[in-house]
C-alpha cells in the first residue's frame, strides 16, 4: 500500500510540474510578446507567473525524487543544507505567491469599483512597491525558522521539507498560516464575491460597452460570464489550499501526524494550484485566449513554415464583451477611458 502510495504521488507531482511550467511559461510569453495586455500592474502578474515556475522547477521535482527513492523510514536529515534550503524556497514561494494573487484581485476590484480614479491609485511606482513589501514579507516569513523561529523538518507523508507541524512550532505555525496565506485566501473570496455583486447589480440596472463611434448596451446574460470567472478563482483557492492548512493545524495542535493519504493528498493539492492559475488566467478571459492563439500561430509559422490565418483582434479593448464587467455609463458617442480597461 505504501509502494502504491508513494508512485501515485510521483505520477500526480509529474503532471503538476509539467502542466505548471507549461502553464507558467506561457503565460509569461503571451505578457511579454502583447503589448495590449501590460499595464502598470504587469511586474505583479509576472512575478506571480516566475514564483510559479520555480516552484513547478523546484519543489515538486523535489517531492518526485523523494517518493520514489528516499527510503520511508530515512529521508533527509532535517538539519541538513538541502534540507532547509528546500524547506526555505517552498515556504517563500507559497507566501509569495498567495500574497501577489491577492494584490492582483485587488487590481481587478479597484478597477471595477473606483474606475475613473483607477489610472491614479494603481501607477507603475506604486505596483513597485507593493511588490517589494510581497517579497521582503515572503523573505522575512521564510527565514523566521532559520533564525530560530520555527524549523524546517524533513515530513515522511509529504515528501518534503517544509515547516515542522509540531506544537513545538505551533507559534511560528500559527503565524504562518494565519498572516500569510488563511488572511489573504479569505480577502481574495470576499473581494471576488464583491465583484460578482456589483457585476450583477450592472447587469440589472443596465451595462453599455462602448468603441470609437458609440455605445451599445451589453445583455444581462454577459454578467454571468464574468462571474463565472471569479466563482472559479475563489472555489479552485479553496479546493486547493482548505485541506492543506487544516491537516497543518491539526498536526500543530494535536501532535499526532495526519495518516499518509491525507497529507499527500493536501500537499499535492496545494502544489497544483501553481498550475492552475496560469490556465485560469489564460483560458478563461477572451483578451488573453486571443493572445494565446496569436502566440501559438507565430510559434507554428516558425517551427514550421506554416501560413496560419491570424485572429483578428478589437483595436480597443473595450470590445471584449465575454468576460469582463463594465461600470455603466451613459455616454452615447464615446467610451469613457475607465472602461477602456479590462477587468
Amino acid at each position: 500500500m505504501v509502494a502504491v502510495l508513494r508512485t501515485l504521488y510521483a505520477i500526480f507531482m509529474v503532471l503538476s510540474s509539467a502542466s505548471s511550467v507549461c502553464g507558467n511559461i506561457l503565460l509569461l510569453m503571451v505578457l511579454l510578446l502583447n503589448k495590449e495586455l501590460q499595464s502598470d500592474t504587469l511586474g505583479i502578474i509576472l512575478s506571480l507567473g516566475f514564483s510559479d515556475l520555480i516552484l513547478g522547477f523546484s519543489a515538486i521535482p523535489f517531492g518526485v525524487h523523494n517518493a520514489l527513492s528516499v527510503p520511508l523510514q530515512d529521508g533527509y536529515p532535517s538539519d541538513s543544507a538541502l534540507c532547509q534550503a528546500s524547506g526555505f524556497i517552498l515556504v517563500l514561494l507559497q507566501t509569495s505567491t498567495i500574497h501577489l494573487l491577492t494584490w492582483a484581485t485587488i487590481d481587478k476590484f479597484t478597477e471595477l469599483c473606483f474606475a475613473l480614479s483607477y489610472s491614479s491609485i494603481w501607477t507603475a511606482r506604486r505596483s513597485w512597491v507593493v511588490l517589494v513589501m510581497v517579497w521582503l514579507f515572503s523573505l522575512l516569513n521564510a527565514s523566521l525558522p532559520l533564525l530560530g523561529f520555527g524549523r524546517y523538518a524533513y515530513s515522511e507523508g509529504r515528501f518534503l521539507c517544509c515547516p515542522d507541524f509540531s506544537p513545538d512550532h505551533q507559534y511560528f505555525v500559527v503565524l504562518w498560516m494565519v498572516v500569510g496565506i488563511t488572511v489573504p485566501i479569505l480577502s481574495m473570496c470576499f473581494l471576488n464575491g464583491y465583484i460578482v455583486y456589483v457585476g450583477r447589480k450592472q447587469a440589472m440596472t443596465g451595462m453599455f460597452m462602448c468603441n470609437e463611434l458609440h455605445c451599445f448596451q451589453v445583455p444581462a446574460n454577459n454578467y454571468l460570464r464574468s462571474s463565472i470567472v471569479m466563482v472559479t478563482t475563489s472555489v479552485c483557492l479553496l479546493q486547493c489550499w482548505l485541506p492543506y492548512v487544516s491537516v497543518c493545524l491539526y498536526e500543530t495542535f494535536s501532535g499526532q501526524q495526519s495518516p499518509a493519504v491525507i497529507s499527500a493528498l493536501s500537499t499535492w493539492l496545494v502544489l497544483t494550484s501553481t498550475a492552475l492559475n496560469p490556465w485560469i488566467t489564460c483560458m478563461t478571459q477572451t483578451r488573453y485566449r486571443e493572445a494565446v492563439r496569436r502566440v501559438f500561430s507565430k510559434c507554428l509559422q516558425f517551427g514550421f513554415g506554416m501560413s496560419l490565418e491570424s485572429h483578428p483582434q478589437s483595436s480597443v479593448d473595450c470590445l471584449d464583451t465575454s468576460n469582463h464587467i463594465r461600470t455603466p455609463t451613459t455616454t452615447t458617442d464615446t467610451c469613457p477611458a475607465s472602461s477602456l480597461t479590462p477587468l
